[in-house]
Order: C-alpha cells, then structure tokens, then sequence
C-alpha cells in the first residue's frame, strides 16, 4: 500500500511470444521452492537499510545489487501501485513514513505468494519495533529485523508467512544471544511484542 492509502495492481507484459508458446513455456517449468530473490528495505533517498539476495547468478556482486536498487528506488518512489516488472523479475512493494519494503522474484512467480511474503516482513517489523516503522527505529535493531528476514525466508525458499509466529520465533532466538552482541533495549521490544501477541492471541 502506498503513502496516499490507496493501491493497485500493474502488470507489465514486456513479451512478444505467442500467448500459446507462453502458457506451454509456463506449464513446462519445473515447479521450485526457491520462491524468493530477494528481500530489501531502502529508505526515501533509495539508500539501503538491509537487503537479501538469494541468487549470485542474477546480481553476483554488491555492486550490481546496488545498482538495481537504484534502479528499482527510482521507478517506484513515486508509483502509485505495489507491483512493478523490472529486470526480468517481479517486485513487490510497499512504503511507509521513511521506509520501502521491497520483495522479488522471477515474471513467473504466484504475485499473491510474493505479497504474502511481503506483508509477512513488513508486520513482523511493525510487531518487533511497536509500530514505529521508520529508518530510525530500523537501524536501532537492525540485527533483530534481520533475524525476522531469516525466518521468513532461507535461501530463497519461504519459511514462515505469518507475522506472529515469525516474531515469536525471532525473540526465542534473541534469547540465545550473549547480551554482549545485542543491546537490552533491542531484547525487551521482541520479548515485549512475543508477549504482546500470545496475549491477544489467547483473547480471541
């Protein structure tokens, strides 16, 4: 969804195959659990918070992977849409205050698999940092939030697309961290928001 609140579906068909030989080079894939291609948060000058690719063949150096974010920062910033078709590969995104959540994967991909991913990442980050979903808050638990990517998604492939157990998950593993490596603060917003959501899931 967009700042404005409102939202719409565009689908780019860049393609001058046969519509027969597309729905039979459809139906000849074989099927893959590698979903995902990658996962990013940018924020509103298009500067990356944290991204995750899952495939060296389409941006095998940091270098092209900033280079598509670029790319990708500059046709969406000001779309009023959720989807885009860019470089082979279909995005899907939303934005708020500060912040660009970003998810992609192949033209082919299930684009309602691809939203469900990305309102997954984008509710455990509401969850994790109390619905204070800025660049700030982001950056001050930043290891926490990766941890949510990793629960969400390992290796391309779709762990887990419902937000609360992914936050669930995400505060039992901070529980195995030395205090060393995480600050206290960042410890109490996950277990808080764990509590807060077994709380409200027993309620209902």
């Amino acid at each position: 969804m967009n700042r404005g609140g409102s939202s719409k579906v565009v689908q780019h068909n860049h393609s001058t195959m046969p519509q027969g030989d597309q729905d039979r080079d459809f139906w000849q894939r074989e099927p893959t659990l590698y979903t995902v291609k990658g996962m990013a948060i940018l924020d509103n000058d298009g500067n990356r918070i944290l991204a995750k690719y899952y495939d060296k063949n389409l941006f095998p150096t940091p270098k092209d992977q900033k280079m598509f974010e670029k790319n990708l920062f500059s046709k969406t910033h000001r779309a009023n849409a959720e989807i885009i078709m860019l470089d082979g590969l279909t995005c899907i995104y939303k934005s708020n205050v500060d912040l660009f959540f970003y998810v992609m994967g192949l033209s082919h991909e299930n684009e309602l698999i691809l939203m469900s991913v990305l309102n997954c990442l984008y509710d455990s980050v509401s969850q994790i940092l109390r619905k204070n979903v800025e660049k700030r808050a982001v950056l001050d638990s930043l290891d926490i939030v990766m941890l949510a990517m990793d629960e969400i998604c390992d290796g391309g492939i779709i762990l887990d697309a419902d937000a609360s157990s992914v936050v669930q998950r995400v505060a039992l593993r901070t529980d195995d961290i030395p205090l060393g490596e995480q600050t206290v603060a960042q410890s109490l917003i996950v277990l808080q928001s764990a509590k807060e959501q077994l709380k409200w899931s027993l309620l209902k």
